[in-house]
């Protein structure tokens, strides 16, 4: 198969930990043409099908010059690949928003695209949780002060994030003493013109925040706990959290298997369910990690796990 991968400048992969790559290096090394671009390269023109500016790539094998293009394609029409892997990284900005828009015309024209676009838009990572209450632990989504601080009397020790943050970014926790709650929530609703999530404070997050990986609508056997380091309450690895591949637990398969079929049906073939404890607290559909982490810990092979699955949707 030809497969266009929609990404980040391959000049920044850090290959080492990179879950793109990795899909990369399986795909290549069962005989799949490999072609890039940015979400900056496509196009659109009146008339036309949804174009790219394109290159195929080989991978060297070399840990810092990992790749060679071998052709440059000024104008490949979408269609004409055998698919398309949006992988762009957050933000879930507009730029990606339009790239979403481009990517379902592409779709019109007769391009396959993994994960979906409609779908991609449809499943804000934050909000996405709220259509499965029974598997997630208190939580609100309000622009309103008064709303927050109803919250915290009831639960006393909660967490404040942004709906577009990433990465553990604009996370707050706020305890029994509401110190700082009125700056914390006029930061974050920006005096109550942007939405903010809260959500009690999960006590299990000192045994990991766990990346739970759902391929065609099934788990990964192994989670990536993400657990946080000193005085730090976030566990992402952008923030210098530890990450330690685990056995999925009796609850880590139940949500998965609650929810990783509605997601595939829906054009999700690869989802991330975050999990604290017995509790839903993300889904993240843009563009999930720890595909390596995983695999070089367990021994279990995420991304051939993934690109039998592709296969299986790009017949």
């Amino acid at each position: 198969m030809k497969l266009l991968f929609v990404a980040d400048p391959l000049e920044n992969f850090k290959t080492y930990k990179d879950t793109t790559f990795s899909m990369m290096r399986e795909t290549a090394a069962r005989g799949h043409t490999l072609l890039a671009c940015e979400t900056r390269h496509m196009r659109w023109r009146r008339g036309e099908p949804v174009t790219a500016s394109a290159r195929e790539i080989v991978l060297t094998g070399d840990v810092h010059d990992w790749f060679r293009t071998v052709t440059e394609h000024a104008a490949l029409p979408l269609r004409d690949t055998d698919g398309v892997l949006m992988r762009k990284d957050p933000p879930f900005d507009s730029e990606f928003f339009y790239a979403t828009h481009l990517l379902e015309q592409a779709e019109r024209d007769g391009a396959r695209v993994v994960n979906k676009p409609s779908a991609l838009r449809d499943h804000p990572e934050k909000l996405a949780i709220m259509e499965f209450p029974q598997f997630i632990g208190p939580t609100l989504v309000t622009r309103s002060e008064a709303d927050i601080r109803a919250f915290h009397a009831e639960y006393r020790d909660i967490i404040l994030k942004p709906l577009d943050g990433m990465g553990g970014m604009g996370i707050f926790r706020v305890g029994p003493d509401g110190l700082n709650l009125g700056s914390i929530t006029e930061t974050l609703n920006a005096g109550g013109t942007q939405t903010v999530m809260v959500q009690k404070y999960l006590t299990e997050i000192t045994q990991g925040d766990k990346r739970v990986l759902v391929i065609g609508g099934k788990a990964v056997p192994f989670s990536l706990a993400r657990i946080p380091q000193g005085s730090e309450i976030r566990g992402n690895l952008a923030v210098g959290g530890k990450g330690v591949a685990q056995p999925l637990s009796a609850r880590d398969h139940e949500i998965a298997a609650g929810i990783g079929p509605v997601l595939a049906a829906r054009g999700l073939l690869l989802a991330g369910l975050d999990v604290i404890g017995d509790s839903l607290t993300e889904i993240n559909v843009t563009s999930p990690t720890g595909f390596q982490e995983i695999s070089q810990q367990s021994g279990f092979d995420v991304a051939a796990m993934f690109v039998d699955a592709l296969e299986a949707a790009l017949p």
